[in-house]
């Protein structure tokens, strides 16, 4: 074993003492990113070449700062998005949201699909859809002036179009056009404060996170704004937490012009999003 491996079991240690869920992982991947390798190659660094300030990564994720804060860096799919303070970090649970609904996409046959991402934080939703579904039209909104810095920076260069607002009243000038409108918006009870791990407590942005007393305030208006957006037959996609499963769908009820609507679960097997359709006139 090499001097940085040996230190990857201390640091491995320390991390599971401080509660953090993943500190193998953790260990490793910041071993890898401060001395420029792949997780894979951490046997190959010399012992003469151990950066010592690989500790005070780990005293910074001890802490329960986001390993994605650290690093500057979050996977999603199959992107590489910049991200930090001011951001909600994308999570591998809404993978499967986003699966959900290029299939749904796929499956309309439509030339040049028009998608709405709302709350789009980072970008991931929007990016992924652009870069899964190729001659698709997405559009990625987003309301903080924070988050909107790492959403532009992260669109910089692809075919997603970034606008700065409110995702209650988005977009107008698309109403009736949309063929899939997807969201990963605020979802946790203002009562739950106190159960949520420090790593989105502390660091993601309260806006990204909280939602009224019963965490589905924004999602009720998301509905009203996903039946304005979209035309007929077009499918909303929205992310909820996995206590929410029995609730979501009932919001989207044949009342208010909408049919199929149905939950799905994630890669776990829990309650993660909920689907349904514009109702055909």
């Amino acid at each position: 074993m090499n001097l940085l491996l040996a230190e990857v079991a201390q640091a491995t240690q320390r991390l599971a003492d401080a509660g953090v869920p993943s500190p193998r992982f953790d260990a490793e991947e910041l071993a890898a990113f401060v001395h420029g390798v792949k997780r894979g190659e951490l046997h190959n660094v010399k012992d003469a070449d151990f950066d010592a300030r690989y500790w005070e990564t780990i005293a910074r994720r001890e802490a329960r700062e986001p390993l994605q804060h650290i690093t500057g860096r979050a996977f999603f799919r199959f992107l590489e998005l910049q991200v930090g303070p001011g951001v909600f970090v994308p999570r591998p649970e809404t993978e499967s949201v986003v699966g959900w609904a290029i299939d749904a996409v796929r499956a309309m046959d439509v030339v040049e699909p028009l998608i709405v991402d709302l709350c789009t934080g980072s970008g991931a939703i929007a990016l992924a859809m652009a870069q899964e579904v190729p001659r698709s039209r997405v559009h990625g909104v987003e309301l903080s002036d924070d988050a909107i810095k790492w959403t532009r920076r992260n669109a910089e260069g692809s075919r997603v179009t970034v606008h700065q607002g409110d995702a209650r009243d988005a977009l107008p000038e698309l109403d009736g056009q949309v063929d899939l409108v997807v969201s990963n918006p605020p979802y946790i009870p203002l009562t739950e404060w106190e159960y949520v791990a420090p790593e989105a407590r502390d660091h993601d942005p309260e806006m990204a996170l909280f939602s009224g007393e019963d965490g589905l305030d924004l999602i009720r208006h998301i509905e009203r704004t996903a039946h304005r957006l979209l035309r007929p037959g077009g499918v909303v996609v929205i992310e909820h937490a996995d206590t929410q499963g029995g609730q979501v769908p009932w919001i989207f009820t044949e009342e208010r012009g909408w049919a199929d609507a149905a939950d799905h679960p994630d890669l776990n097997n829990r309650p993660r999003f909920a689907t349904a359709r514009k109702a055909m006139p």
